[in-house]
C-alpha cells in the first residue's frame, strides 16, 4: 500500500479520509460526522498543524507532490472542522436551519 501522507506524517494516516479536495466535500463530512469523530480529527492534527504548514511552505503550492497534497487537503479540513469543536460541541451551525457551501474558487493546486 502506497503512504498517502509525507512519512513524517505517517502517524496520521488513520484521518487520511480527511483529505478531501473541495470545500463542499469538508462540509459534508464535517455535518455527517459526530462530535466524537471531529474531536479525534482535530486533537490528531491541530498539535501537529505548526509542524504540517512548516512542511508544505518547502513546496511551491502548485508543485505539491501528492502526499503534501493530501496533507493540504487536512489541514483545510481542520479549519472546516474547527469551529464545530471549538465553540459549537456540534457539526452544524447552531439554529441555522438548512445551510450548504458553494466555493465559487478554489486554490489550483
Amino acid at each position: 500500500m502506497t503512504p498517502t501522507l509525507p512519512a513524517a506524517f505517517a502517524d496520521l494516516e488513520l484521518f487520511a479520509h480527511w483529505a478531501l479536495p473541495s470545500e463542499r466535500e469538508r462540509y459534508n463530512k464535517r455535518v455527517a460526522s459526530t462530535m466524537d469523530e471531529l474531536q479525534a480529527f482535530y486533537d490528531a492534527l491541530f498539535p501537529r498543524l505548526r509542524e504540517a504548514m512548516h512542511y508544505l511552505d518547502t513546496f511551491p503550492l502548485d508543485e505539491l507532490p501528492h502526499d503534501a497534497t493530501n496533507l493540504y487537503y487536512m489541514c483545510c479540513s481542520l479549519v472546516t472542522a474547527s469551529f464545530p469543536v471549538e465553540v459549537w460541541r456540534q457539526p452544524r451551525v447552531p439554529d441555522s436551519g438548512a445551510s450548504s457551501v458553494d466555493e465559487v474558487l478554489a486554490p489550483a493546486i
